[in-house]
């Protein structure tokens, strides 16, 4: 039997029995009379904690359990029980929530979710960059109403969903490329998730440069190569030819032989880890290595002239910054003319190391400037090779740099001349006695 009907008829029986005995010894009125009173008081104690009930279901107190007598003490324990567990269920449902939509909000791609309408229920930031939506303002608004690229337009339509999308003038810049895909889920609910490939596609788009830049770098001296073996060896030559011949030979391999050095020590730049912090570099010997070799190059056709700060140091690795440094001054010797002023100083700016290089040269025109430091670019191709540069010489410098955690800067006026600046930050930079290095 329900123990609840069993406390009933308990009470009953007893109230019952009181009355019974009322009666026997007061008479039947008085005894009946009781029982009416009992049954008055117990329905106005039933429906006082019944209204209770109704004000705690309505409102549930996730506190103190409400004290009563009976069965309605038992009431409010089981109830106040069930509450509390079904406010810890919905806290940890809402915590679960939170760690999940904080978990798409801090994807890089960009996601929403589309009900059996393609209207927008929700979208993370991402999405609203790549599409320009608003989550609060657009929720509820079909896609294709705000999205209204014409291929994404027939894309949703068509539904081959197994297929991914790709979609150019997107962003703000309108130079953006989104790869967008659809994934069904549920009653005709839909997941949009988007990807930012513009990095991608140029990063390949440069791979593809690269390869054609090697190859045909590659092939003009193997092709020069092959002419002259074909010809000494289909036709007589005398001394003078020959000589001549082989000397265009070597200049070919040497030219061959530069470009995969080059090549190289770009892939070792590439996978080595960053110079140490704790490194000082001797500037001084740095400089006279810079010095004795731009003398030998300009062989006394350039006003070259060098500034250094002795006390200020940096830290890296000697031979990569070497060699970033001797590019910039070699270039400004082969593209500045004879008579040309070129200055080379390393000096202090704030917290900053500065090394420039400033010629008076040809220039560089203002289209070419951002491309500089791709890998085989020319601003002139014919005198590059006339100059005997392979074209990869300010890509090494561009990446030393990055390892130590400097950036490149290029000011330049056509027929004028340019000024190359090597900014070094202050974590970079150490102060040091002139001697430091002399013992």
């Amino acid at each position: 039997m329900n123990i609840i009907w069993a406390r009933f008829l308990v009470s009953l029986v007893l109230l019952v029995l009181i009355g019974v005995l009322v009666g026997v010894f007061a008479g039947p009125t008085a005894g009946l009379v009781f029982v009416a009173v009992m049954l008055v008081a117990q329905g106005f104690f039933s429906t006082f904690h019944t209204q209770r009930l109704w004000r705690l279901l309505d409102a549930p107190v996730y506190g103190e359990v409400p004290s009563a007598p009976g069965i309605w003490g038992e009431i409010y324990y089981r109830l106040h029980k069930l509450a509390k567990q079904w406010h810890a269920q919905v806290r940890q449902v809402e915590q679960q929530h939170s760690r999940f939509i904080q978990a798409i909000q801090a994807s890089p791609n960009g996601v929403a979710m589309l009900d059996d309408h393609d209207q927008i229920e929700w979208c993370n930031a991402i999405a609203e960059v790549h599409f320009g939506l608003d989550a609060k303002r657009d929720l509820r608004q079909h896609i294709t109403n705000l999205v209204r690229h014409p291929e994404f337009v027939r894309y949703l339509n068509a539904q081959h969903y197994d297929e991914t999308l790709v979609m150019r003038g997107m962003g703000d810049s309108r130079q953006n490329v989104l790869e967008v895909q659809v994934f069904p889920y549920g009653e005709n609910r839909k997941l949009l998730l988007t990807q930012d490939i513009t990095e991608l596609e140029r990063t390949d788009a440069m791979r593809r440069d690269f390869v054609a830049n090697v190859s045909h770098e590659l092939k003009t001296p193997l092709t020069v190569l092959s002419g002259f073996l074909e010809t000494m060896r289909e036709l007589p030559l005398n001394e003078e030819d020959r000589a001549r011949y082989l000397e265009m030979m070597e200049q070919q391999a040497s030219r061959m032989r530069h470009i995969v050095t080059d090549l190289l020590v770009l892939a070792k730049l590439e996978g080595e880890s960053k110079p140490p912090l704790d490194r000082a570099i001797d500037m001084r010997a740095v400089f006279d290595h810079l010095k004795e070799d731009a003398q030998t190059l300009s062989n006394g056709h350039h006003d070259i002239a060098f500034t250094i700060d002795e006390t200020l140091g940096v830290t890296g690795a000697q031979t990569e910054l070497f060699s970033a440094f001797a590019n910039l001054v070699t270039n400004a010797i082969r593209y500045t003319p004879e008579g040309g002023k070129i200055v080379v100083t390393w000096r202090r700016e704030g917290a900053q190391g500065v090394f420039s290089v400033t010629d008076s040269g040809f220039g560089i025109p203002a289209a070419d400037l951002p491309r500089l430091t791709e890998r085989f670019y020319r601003v002139d191709r014919s005198r590059s090779r006339d100059t005997g540069g392979t074209g990869l010489g300010l890509a090494i410098v561009k990446h030393v740099l990055q390892r130590h955690d400097a950036h490149l800067y290029v000011q330049s006026e056509e027929g004028r001349g340019s000024t190359f600046t090597a900014r070094f930050p202050g974590s970079r930079i150490i102060a040091i006695r002139p001697a430091a290095f002399e013992a």
